[in-house]
């Protein structure tokens, strides 16, 4: 029989073209039912386009829309474009064009290459968030943070990136660096708009038991959120100067303070400075300013810089006189910005006390002599009434103790901190709120939204918003409400866009609402949410708070209060044992691989390379392994019997018990090779049109062109996803099984035997043949290869 031809360009086209007019993907949101909500991290368009390590998880969450396709769910799978920011703005200044210009071609670049993957997309529901359709309604969702008081602007110290010139919160910076293009971030007193994420910092922390998301993610959360549960302590200033109050995990070594250590920044430092100082401190807070937090909590570092104020504070126990200092190695944005230097039992505190000749008094004293300092718990020495308390029992009476003299209380705090969305760069939505000639800030009113971004403007960053060199935007602001006006001339973060944009997918061309309540009852929570690990703090926080306080304040009523119920991270392709990156020059581009070997071929290695949660390094001839699949595979259209042996059909039962457990485990790499392993069954043994179809139906949201084209071969007008996932065929057992005997690698003759047969009794039946015997007089056997379910035995001699 002729070879079938397996030309995967013309099919691709012509299966594309299929699709469109059967609108599979395309969905009434509104009348669905037993709905099914998949959905990616949208992408940042580059003007690089997609490479193979973007695909991953792009074809992973195809695979589970067309795996809940043929579940029978309803699946919303939509795409769009996270496309405001500094790259593209930053882009456009090197090629002297326009972010818009740059970014709407972009986008075509990705929505073509997007189409290419063959992913069950809803095209009818995107969402670019640079479009005024959609950052109209982040405006609005801005405006409403400032009506319940969660948007408040504060004169304060920022992370301040010198290259990009804009504001970073907290969480963009990393190991002291701007996460964007990795310039070392300075500190930049300006007034700042903030989002009170912290006035939910324990909802966000408990919230996270009951999510289905990777515990190493919700770890990360927790830590970023930074719960801790201890003492506030008041130090009564000296002469008329203010309170410093502390708080502190570990009370029980109150005893033992020898200073007060301030933070540069507080603005309570400025007051304790005595004036003879001062000179000394301002320098010093130069120096200070230009470091990184990273730099400032080293340890070797707290010894070298901190400045005497001059000034006192009273022990709230001892009434002793404390000094008070400033050193770089407490931070504003840790707990009050103040510590109490307790040497004998924190390792920076000591190397600070060494290096400034600080007393050292033991207070906590362990089982066995102690080397200071001393940093676990044990029995308090040196401590008046606490003498012989456990560090537990000290904590618990001196945290009682201070509040009976009003000097402390128990107190929780967290590591997070307000989330900073100010930024001093062009192409963003600019943050919807007008000053009126005073200065003081007003909302903006909905019918003025969206705020449009300025067309008049040149967008070179110099240290504020380009926006404020727009004449239009004053002209505009002055129209609106009066001369003296003026808008806001900041950008807001590009995470508040994308905080919330998979409520937008809904309905995305609503001009009434950003949302509807109504179906976001029906479809939220997402079932099922794919991306990178590197958005487990900022993104996925954000956006958790953003659908909280939508819930909280009942904009939404559907009683969950989390927008993602099960996460996967996807792990990324290295090639040379690196993340690909245009600027590393190790990118490989799908389009050639696509060209050659077909967009199933590139799906089905990009499923098979490895574990999707794990790195995985790109093997420029793997994919060919995959090619000689599908070319397998399309051949068995050419082999169909009238009827199945019973070890077909048992063999696809086996098959498809292991592939259910699989993908209930997402354990997608392993479904590829058990497919590969079934037609290789397949090949040796009699198989009819059932068990062929119910096997295109298993491997179509891997490969989905090639099986919707055999699909079509046999007979079916309608898609392959119109189908429904298959179920166990019967079987009857077979009373005896024709397996081949071969001898080094070459068939010599078929031997009927038991299926129950173990390996050593089928190897003497065989030895017991003549024929067999003939082939193996006078030599030894070094490897008998047994494989009954490929129908095989191979005998291996020296």
């Amino acid at each position: 029989m002729a070879r079938r031809n397996f030309d995967h360009q013309k099919n691709e086209e012509r299966i594309n073209k299929f699709w469109g007019s059967q609108k599979l993907s395309e969905i009434d949101i509104a009348s669905a039912k037993n709905k099914y909500y998949c959905l990616d991290m949208f992408p940042y368009p580059s003007g690089s386009g997609l490479h193979v390590g973007h695909w991953r998880g792009y074809i992973l969450s195809d695979f589970y829309t067309r795996y809940q396709m043929l579940q029978g769910k309803t699946v919303l799978h939509p795409m769009g474009f996270d496309s405001f920011g500094l790259p593209a703005e930053n882009a456009a200044i090197k090629n002297k064009s326009h972010p818009k210009k740059f970014t709407d071609q972009a986008i075509k670049t990705f929505s073509a290459q997007l189409k290419q993957i063959g992913a069950a997309y809803d095209w009818t529901k995107v969402v670019t968030t640079s479009d005024p359709n959609y950052y109209r309604w982040t405006q609005w969702l801005f405006l409403q943070f400032y009506k319940h008081g969660y948007a408040e602007k504060r004169q304060s110290l920022v992370n301040w990136c010198p290259k990009d010139q804009t504001v970073l919160a907290n969480e963009q910076v990393v190991n002291g660096k701007c996460e964007r293009c990795g310039t070392v971030v300075t500190k930049k007193e300006l007034a700042q708009w903030y989002l009170t994420i912290t006035k939910i910092a324990e909802e966000l922390l408990t919230g996270l038991d009951e999510l289905d998301w990777p515990e190493h993610v919700k770890t990360l959360q927790r830590n970023w959120i930074g719960k801790s549960t201890g003492t506030s302590v008041v130090f009564k200033g000296k002469e008329n100067l203010p309170d410093i109050e502390v708080f502190t995990t570990r009370v029980d070594t109150l005893m033992g303070v020898s200073a007060v250590v301030l933070a540069p920044e507080n603005p309570l430092t400025s007051i304790y400075i005595i004036n003879d100082i001062k000179p000394a401190f301002e320098k010093y807070l130069r120096e200070v300013t230009a470091k990184t937090n990273i730099d400032r909590a080293q340890t070797k570092e707290s010894s070298k810089t901190a400045i005497f104020t001059g000034s006192y504070v009273i022990h709230p126990v001892t009434g002793e006189e404390i000094p008070v200092w400033v050193a770089d190695y407490v931070l504003s944005d840790y707990g009050s910005g103040a510590v109490m230097s307790v040497p004998a039992h924190d390792e920076r505190d000591y190397l600070f006390a060494k290096a400034h000749n600080l007393e050292i008094i033991e207070v906590i004293r362990g089982a066995n002599d102690s080397k200071l300092p001393f940093l676990d718990e044990g029995k308090l020495v040196n401590s008046s009434q606490y003498d012989s308390l456990t560090s537990a029992q000290a904590i618990e009476q001196m945290t009682a103790d201070l509040a009976k003299a009003h000097l402390g209380q128990a107190k929780t705090t967290y590591r997070l901190r307000d989330w900073l969305v100010s930024r001093q760069r062009y192409w963003g939505a600019p943050v919807p709120v007008v000053y009126d000639p005073d200065g003081r800030a007003h909302a903006i009113e909905d019918k003025h939204l969206p705020v449009l971004l300025p067309t008049d403007v040149d967008f070179l960053p110099g240290g504020e918003s380009p926006i404020t060199r727009s004449r239009e935007f004053v002209e505009r602001a002055e129209k609106l409400y009066g001369k003296g006006w003026r808008f806001d001339t900041d950008t807001l973060d590009t995470f508040v866009d994308s905080s919330w944009y998979y409520l937008r997918y809904l309905t995305p061309n609503d001009a009434q609402q950003a949302f509807d309540p109504k179906l976001v009852e029906k479809w939220l929570p997402v079932d099922f949410y794919i991306g990178g690990i590197e958005h487990a703090i900022l993104h996925l926080l954000y956006a958790r708070f953003v659908y909280r306080f939508l819930v909280n304040h009942k904009y939404i009523t559907n009683g969950n209060k989390e927008p993602f119920q099960k996460l996967f991270n996807i792990g990324m392709v290295t090639l040379n044992g690196a993340k690909m990156s245009k600027s590393k020059g190790n990118v490989v581009s799908p389009d050639p691989l696509i060209e050659h070997y077909g967009t199933d071929a590139l799906r089905g290695y990009e499923l098979f390379i490895g574990p999707l949660e794990a790195e995985a390094e790109w093997n420029p001839r793997g994919i060919s392994g995959v090619y000689r699949f599908l070319i397998k595979a399309n051949e068995l259209l050419n082999k169909i019997k009238p009827a199945s042996s019973a070890k077909a059909k048992q063999a696809f039962n086996d098959y498809l018990t292991h592939v259910n457990e699989m993908i209930a485990d997402l354990r997608i790499n392993t479904v590829i090779s058990e497919a590969m392993k079934f037609v290789n069954v397949l090949e040796v043994n009699d198989f009819d049109t059932e068990v062929l179809e119910r096997f295109l139906i298993t491997l179509s949201p891997a490969c989905p062109y090639i099986c919707e084209t055999l699909w079509q071969e046999l007979g079916h007008k309608e898609s392959i996803f119109t189908a429904s996932w298959p179920e166990s065929l019967e079987t009857t057992k077979e009373t005896k099984i024709s397996l081949s005997i071969r001898v080094n690698h070459r068939h010599v003759q078929e031997l009927v035997c038991d299926p129950a047969a173990n390996a050593d009794e089928l190897l003497k039946q065989a030895k017991n043949e003549p024929k067999i015997q003939e082939k193996l007089r006078g030599k030894k056997i070094v490897q008998v290869i047994n494989k009954p379910e490929l129908c095989f035995i191979d005998i291996v001699t020296d």
